[in-house]
């Protein structure tokens, strides 16, 4: 058994007190991330942004809203962790200043001087000492050379590729690239089926091989196929 951190959903910045960047992402991906990795008998914690999708009652959730707060609490249940897979799509940018009063309409145009915020992947692949680091991409151009540097440049043990159309969507198509940047695996379908993929791959690359290493009983080993 593994104890595996997901991070799922988006997450909001905040312009004023009522209005806030955001994105699409509805965490059906790491609600279905999680299912897969219980069905394997794993223990999960999931750290989800604002959803109104259900995560399976058998884990634990941690719900936040910021950037900054699923950075707090990646790096705060990231220790105990054996590894995380980063399926969230947090927000890439926040406001420099908030502003503590709604903003009013005065028919001007409004300028909004955003700054990046903390990559928490980036951040937890430095930060990793036994764990691995599964990421996501979300890309349209240079896909596969993009995907390739986040995952060198989070340290990254494995990156799950996909586009846009995957975002708060039922289905997925997905490319699992490995360290060196090598496809792994490929899957399309529903997003319980891809998720089920993705841990097939997890499980036989990354928790058995050191599960067997620490000479412990080794987990159940499932075998893929790079063409389904």
């Amino acid at each position: 058994m593994a104890r595996i951190l997901i991070t799922s959903g988006p997450t909001r910045q905040y312009l004023d007190p009522v209005r806030y960047l955001s994105n699409a992402s509805g965490g059906r991906m790491g609600a279905a991330l999680a299912q897969a990795a219980l069905v394997r008998g794993h223990e999960v914690t999931v750290i989800s942004g604002p959803v109104a999708i259900e995560y399976p009652q058998e884990c634990q959730v941690l719900s936040v809203v910021t950037t900054d707060d699923m950075m707090q609490a990646c790096r705060r249940e990231f220790d105990r962790c054996d590894g995380v897979i980063g399926a969230a799509a947090p927000c890439d940018y926040q406001p420099r200043t908030v502003l503590t009063s709604k903003i009013v309409k005065d028919g001007q145009p409004l300028l909004l001087e955003l700054v990046e915020t903390d990559d928490i992947i980036a951040t937890l692949g430095r930060e990793k000492r036994h764990q691995w680091v599964v990421g996501f991409a979300l890309e349209t151009d240079d896909r596969h050379f993009r995907a390739i540097t986040k995952l060198e440049k989070k340290c990254c043990d494995l990156i799950v590729l996909n586009d846009p159309s995957a975002m708060d969507s039922l289905d997925n198509t997905v490319d699992i690239l490995g360290p060196q940047g090598e496809l792994v695996a490929t899957a399309s379908g529903p997003k319980p089926l891809v998720a089920d993929k993705i841990l097939q791959v997890i499980q036989e690359r990354l928790i058995g091989p050191r599960t067997s290493q620490n000479g412990l009983e080794r987990s159940p080993r499932f075998a893929f196929r790079e063409d389904s």
